[in-house]
């Protein structure tokens, strides 16, 4: 997979970080060797962050054409509209097949191109109207924090960016890969709702902090066990209303999405991974029976965990043999 990522004087360091960190972690984790990534802007030479760092050695537009993803981490805060040049570029690479990101504010260098048209879209959220004044046809939601179309994705602001290139990621190599690489720079594999940021709510307390982490940390070891509200809030040692409180303050989440997510993260890593019975995986991730994870897992992913093993059966590696549910 080879990968370009735009670059253009007065980017913020952290917008061009993300995605390189993601996309570089799995080279260096030798994950798959064959994935590259090149900076890349309208000219060859140095570009100036907005901080104030120069990098150099950053590719020219040519860049364009060697890759199948071309990502625009960001885009310049006056919203200038692309030119020609650029939007001829995306344009082509799009029609020869190359997947085209815009993370954040590089969602309107798509809509300038019209590849947003008649598709939903997201940017960051104070930026929104904007998007859809910019892209007619375009439904701007709010409510994820990115959409992938196939062959076009947007992302909200900030972090989001690393949600949206670790989806990139889980579906190319499949969610064991992007697990393993969100473990190695400690970030979440997968979050759950939309543009949570603007909203404002109080902080929780520190101890609430820490006793939601080790709530979860005990989750994560019994999720072939019934994990309902009042068990959670017991673990804690909360009441069930203080607890369902603090834990959505903490997670931006319910408990019972946050459990049923982290659940379908698990069946999704032992279908890559093992090849046990689907009734297996369904009694270790807690769904109770395969009825019930084929259920859920058709509505979270829009296919079958049978077809989600063949998707992803040349990524698996070596496959363990099944053991039973609380042994392993």
């Amino acid at each position: 997979m080879r990968i370009a990522v735009y670059a253009f004087d007065d980017i913020t360091m952290f917008h061009l970080a993300a995605p390189l960190m993601v996309f570089g972690e799995v080279g260096r984790l030798g994950l798959a060797p064959d994935w590259q990534t090149r900076l890349w802007s309208d000219r060859e030479g140095t570009i100036r962050t907005i901080e104030g760092y120069p990098i150099g050695e950053v590719a020219g537009p040519a860049t364009v054409e060697w890759a199948d993803i071309i990502v625009f981490p960001s885009w310049p805060q006056s919203l200038v509209p692309v030119n020609d040049g650029l939007k001829n570029m995306i344009t082509a690479a799009h029609a020869r097949g190359a997947a085209i990101a815009g993370l954040c504010l590089g969602a309107f260098a798509l809509a300038d191109t019209g590849l947003l048209a008649g598709r939903s879209a997201v940017t960051h959220w104070e930026v929104m109207p904007l998007l859809a004044e910019r892209s007619i046809g375009s439904e701007v939601d709010s409510s994820v924090l990115y959409i992938d179309h196939g062959d076009v994705l947007t992302s909200a602001g900030t972090a989001s960016a690393i949600d949206a290139c670790l989806h990139l990621v889980r579906t190319h190599l499949g969610s064991a890969v992007a697990t393993r690489i969100a473990r190695s720079l400690v970030v979440a594999p997968h979050r759950e709702g939309g543009q949570a940021q603007y909203i404002d709510r109080p902080l929780a307390q520190p101890v609430s902090d820490t006793t939601m982490a080790e709530v979860q940390e005990w989750a994560l070891t019994h999720l072939d066990e019934p994990l309902t509200v009042d068990r959670l809030a017991d673990q804690a040692q909360m009441s069930r209303r203080s607890f369902v409180r603090h834990f959505h303050q903490s997670t931006g989440t319910t408990p019972a999405r946050w459990i049923l997510e982290h659940r379908l993260q698990e069946a999704r890593a032992l279908l890559e991974t093992t090849d046990w019975t689907v009734d297996t995986i369904a009694a270790k991730c807690g769904f109770g029976s395969s009825v019930t994870l084929r259920q859920r897992f058709a509505a979270a992913s829009a296919t079958s965990p049978t077809a989600y093993r063949r998707q992803f059966a040349d990524k698996r590696g070596n496959m363990a043999a099944p053991t039973p549910t609380g042994q392993q």
